[in-house]
């Protein structure tokens, strides 16, 4: 049931209504103090008793007074859900004249009585994400949009908010039966409040509005919001910017839903509200959406097509969080080394210069080819020498030379990349429209490999596609043993409705094969991955701390080396390179050399040496390079 203040919505277009017979000397305060005056009169309070002339506070539980229903005065002015503005609708003239009458004489003892800083009170967010670091950005932009208009607190807890936020992932059918759990119990905060407040549960100011965001709210819209009512309002990843007035509409008992695909929404004049305020690390967002129509994959139908933030906005978004202390960022974009910003070029190259990986082929062309994704690493990491970089998640397609070799040249460019292979089998590649064979991939993994010697490598794998052999398989295995990857995320296929394998393929592996060959995947990977950091040990590297470490939180520190991998060691004094401050503990934030002692096979051990700076750690190593080639 909603509270008194917003079941009176409706009524606060009266007084701008054409036939209305009262309210045009009242300024717009006034009117606001008559709407929220009427809301807390009671009729079946006496009058003289002195709580009748408490107002309840605009969001504070109060379900039985907050019914249209229990005052006469209200029920000609709410008989319609309707907005009053609509020309359509007719009401009688006299209809308006007798109410309204009562209704300002009830309010005009009550019109003081409330602050006016209470009255335009919004409620307060509860978010959860689910899926990629995309998501994570993509709430971020959620919350600052609804602070600029008037949602300015969060809460730690889904019991104590008026607007619950999920932001959803549909790559997976797993991800969305975890989604439908949460929206179960989310409406049951919403269906049972009035007992919930009663026990305790809750401690909402009002039944809570249930928001679905993100590409699962794109791939089932009206099925999320039919679902039992359970859900008020279906948002998709182009439309955050129509929220606070779908939030509205519901006020009016109007559906919630935009989940239109734009070709030009990027966000780029927005800037994020940080969910981790005080972290060293953030997420920047340089281009959304994914043209490559793999055929498992539903990202092309819930994301839409490719476009490309400016330049210049995610230099200034780079260089506010810069100011905030931040001092690593990771890119974002569905296919983010595709990246094609033709905002800021006169004279356009034709597409057909756009050069993929040697190998590599792309079913959608490029019409005119802008900045490329090399051109905005060049001009991030020139302009911000002392903070690091990190992209993710790119298609193998779209490394081009001059890309591998910028990430060799520029120190602040971290030498780790994520190469999603997907199987290692050609003819399951064939079926995925991956655009390369097997061979091409390991073509490029050399070359990668020849060029930054020291890079990380990691990737993605998907086992039981439609129609995979055990030959097929086995060919995935024996690419993981050849490559040998720092990271890999794995996964049994699950068929997604709308693409090109749920329209021409059938999804015949049994679950029990799917998942038997999923356990291999990860056996294969654990052989191979325990080399690469073996690898480190005996090394110097540099270490962006992060934090505490959770397993030793009064001891240790933990952060990431330049290949991405954990790196923890214990917090004790030690000098500075370069500054004469003596002995201090290392701060979150600061970058430290630390010499690696052991391998866990998933994590790295260490002693710190020196806190340092970026440039001034590979500045040293280069003169040591060089010394020691000479």
């Amino acid at each position: 049931m909603a509270s008194s203040s917003s079941s009176l919505a409706p009524l606060s277009s009266l007084w701008r209504h054409p036939h209305s017979a009262i309210g045009a000397h009242l300024s717009l305060r006034r009117r606001r103090r008559h709407l929220l005056g009427l809301a807390s009169s009671n009729p079946n309070r006496s009058s003289s008793s002195s709580s009748s002339l408490s107002p309840p506070h605009p969001l504070r539980p109060t379900p039985s007074s907050s019914s249209a229903a229990q005052s006469p005065i209200l029920r000609c002015f709410l008989y319609s859900r309707v907005p009053l503005q609509n020309p359509n609708v007719t009401i009688p003239r006299r209809c308006f004249i007798c109410s309204a009458s009562a209704a300002a004489v009830a309010a005009e003892t009550q019109q003081d009585l409330v602050p006016t800083s209470e009255s335009t009170s919004k409620g307060r967010i509860y978010h959860e994400t689910y899926g990629c670091q995309m998501n994570i950005n993509d709430m971020e932009i959620v919350l600052s949009i609804m602070k600029n208009a008037g949602y300015q607190e969060t809460v730690e807890d889904p019991e104590s908010a008026e607007i619950i936020f999920i932001n959803t992932c549909a790559i997976r059918d797993n991800a969305e039966q975890k989604v439908w759990q949460r929206l179960n119990y989310f409406w049951f905060l919403k269906r049972e409040w009035k007992s919930n407040v009663a026990v305790g549960r809750s401690k909402s100011f009002q039944p809570p509005k249930i928001v679905v965001l993100g590409c699962m709210a794109e791939r089932l819209k009206e099925k999320i919001l039919d679902a039992d009512k359970m859900v008020d309002v279906v948002c998709g990843p182009d439309a955050y910017r129509d929220l606070p007035r779908l939030l509205e509409a519901v006020e009016y008992g109007q559906k919630g839903i935009n989940t239109l695909l734009s070709v030009e929404e990027t966000y780029a004049d927005i800037s994020p509200v940080r969910i981790s305020s005080n972290s060293v690390t953030a997420f920047v967002s340089i281009m959304r959406g994914c043209n490559n129509m793999c055929s498992f994959c539903i990202v092309p139908f819930t994301r839409g097509r490719e476009r490309s933030r400016p330049v210049n906005s995610i230099v200034r978004e780079v260089g506010e969080l810069w100011k905030e202390g931040v001092k690593e960022v990771m890119l974002l974009g569905q296919n983010v080394n595709s990246y094609n910003d033709a905002s800021e070029v006169e004279n356009l190259e034709p597409g057909s210069n756009w050069r993929l990986s040697e190998g590599f082929s792309s079913m959608c062309k490029v019409k005119n080819m802008g900045l490329r994704f090399s051109d905005l690493l060049d001009r991030l990491s020139i302009e911000f020498p002392e903070m690091r970089f990190r992209f993710t998640s790119p298609h193998p397609k779209d490394f081009p030379d001059d890309l591998l070799y910028l990430m060799r040249d520029r120190y602040n460019v971290c030498q780790s990349i994520h190469l999603p292979a997907q199987t290692g089998s050609t003819t399951v590649l064939e079926r995925m429209r991956r655009g390369y064979t097997r061979e091409a991939y390991l073509d490029l993994v050399q070359k990668i490999r020849d060029i930054i010697p020291d890079v990380g490598l990691s990737s993605d794998f998907i086992c039981g596609f439609c129609g995979e052999t055990e030959e097929e398989h086995a060919d995935t295995l024996t690419l993981i043993r050849a490559v040998g990857y720092d990271m890999a995320y794995m996964f049994a296929y699950s068929m997604r409705e709308r693409t090109h394998a749920h329209r021409n393929y059938v999804d015949d592996v049994p679950d029990g094969i799917k998942q038997r060959r999923l356990t291999e995947l990860i056996e294969a990977f654990r052989e191979s991955t325990g080399q690469r950091y073996d690898s480190q040990i005996g090394t110097v590297q540099l270490v962006l701390v992060e934090g505490p470490n959770k397993r030793a939180p009064e001891t240790e520190l933990v952060g990431k080396s330049d290949r991405g991998h954990r790196v923890s060691f214990l917090n004790v004094p030690i000098k500075h390179s370069f500054e004469a401050d003596g002995l201090q503990n290392p701060k979150i934030g600061d970058f430290v050399e630390v010499n690696i002692l052991k391998s866990t096979r998933a994590s790295l051990f260490g002693a710190a040496v020196s806190r340092t700076s970026l440039s001034f750690f590979y500045k040293n190593c280069a003169s040591a390079s060089a010394t020691a080639e000479s």
